[in-house]
């Protein structure tokens, strides 16, 4: 029976399936180290690293350290590194002043990376939850229980003056704030920094994959929960439209780069900004979406190469240029 039944079928999709040359031939998507941006935690001082334990595999450097670590990074062809630091409890105020240092421990780890690794692009997040107490992005208004807009998007208009002067290529607001991409651009405009990109946190939801980010920078330990209620101002994970006009509003006041985050539970997200906008997307596979992988791949529940691969190109088939991974050197690495 088998030899000799046959289906009269002009299309036959699984020839270009049979063999590897032939499966790359026709390979649609691919990710490269290029694509690639590593999230780094720094902390002060010159001592050892510290291990983040709901992130195997990832550290909190020092300066020293983290400069070596993009010295890597670069020779793996990973082209830019976002900068997360991690303060001394000390250092943290309900206002956040910490941010507004012009020496403050992220503007000395930007200075260092450019003098040393020059090429390599630095990405600086501007938010205030890793200078404040409670934990919040912004400023706290006590009496509306919830964070002040406005206020805040001064605050981070001076932070990315700071950035700026540190030799920042790109900063990347993540506070979720109305209107702080368009005074943002104003004011590195205003100060000659018209060459300093934007990478906007466009559609950034309110999501439960963030835990293990929290205790990397400490803004968890700071409020006392995981579980930090941000609503107010990252966008409910219910809505498709509402992060498209975000996505608008972030274009038409001047941004360069559009972000989604997270990534994997946000891929019809992430389509459906490409089919909208002809600007770079970045996409962000957040610090519970690499746990969870690394956390089932140490029970022996999956092959960790083979899904941190496959969640790779999945973003970059949905649409995404570039994307934030903490699998980003790793990944490189394997490739080298």
């Amino acid at each position: 029976m088998a030899d000799s039944f046959r289906l009269d079928l002009t299309r036959r999709p699984r020839r270009m399936r049979r063999t590897a040359s032939l499966r790359a031939l026709s390979c649609e998507t691919e990710v490269l180290a290029q694509h690639l941006i590593q999230p780094l935690f720094v902390i002060d001082g010159d001592g050892a690293p510290e291990s983040i334990e709901s992130m195997p595999g990832m550290a909190r450097l020092p300066i020293p350290a983290l400069v070596e670590e993009c010295r890597q990074l670069h020779r793996l062809g990973i082209c830019g590194v976002a900068l997360f630091p991690k303060l001394e409890d000390r250092l943290k105020s309900d206002d956040g002043r910490e941010a507004l240092n012009p020496d403050t421990l992220v503007l000395r780890a930007i200075r260092a990376i450019k003098a040393a690794v020059p090429e390599l692009t630095v990405i600086t997040d501007l938010a205030l939850d890793p200078y404040t107490v409670h934990g919040h992005d912004g400023l706290w208004d006590a009496a509306a229980q919830d964070l002040a807009n406005d206020a805040t998007v001064e605050v981070l208009a001076e932070m990315a003056i700071l950035a700026a002067q540190a030799g920042v290529d790109m900063v990347a607001p993540s506070d979720m704030m109305d209107g702080r991409v368009g005074a943002i651009r104003v004011a590195l405009d205003e100060h000659g920094f018209e060459r300093t990109a934007i990478m906007a946190y466009s559609a950034k939801f309110a999501s439960a994959f963030y835990g293990p980010f929290r205790d990397a920078v400490g803004s968890a330990s700071s409020a006392g929960t995981h579980h930090l209620d941000k609503r107010t101002y990252q966008l409910n994970p219910a809505n498709r439209r509402e992060a498209l006009t975000e996505i608008a509003l972030d274009e038409a006041e001047g941004a360069d780069v559009l972000m989604v985050k997270p990534a994997g539970p946000y891929l019809d997200i992430i389509r459906e900004v490409r089919e909208e906008t002809e600007l770079p997307i970045a996409a962000y596979q957040v610090s519970g979406e690499y746990a969870q992988i690394m956390a089932a791949a140490e029970r022996g529940w999956l092959d960790l190469e083979r899904c941190r691969d496959e969640s790779l190109l999945a973003i970059r088939r949905a649409g995404a240029d570039m994307i934030l991974t903490y699998f980003a050197k790793a990944y490189a690495a394997d490739r080298a």
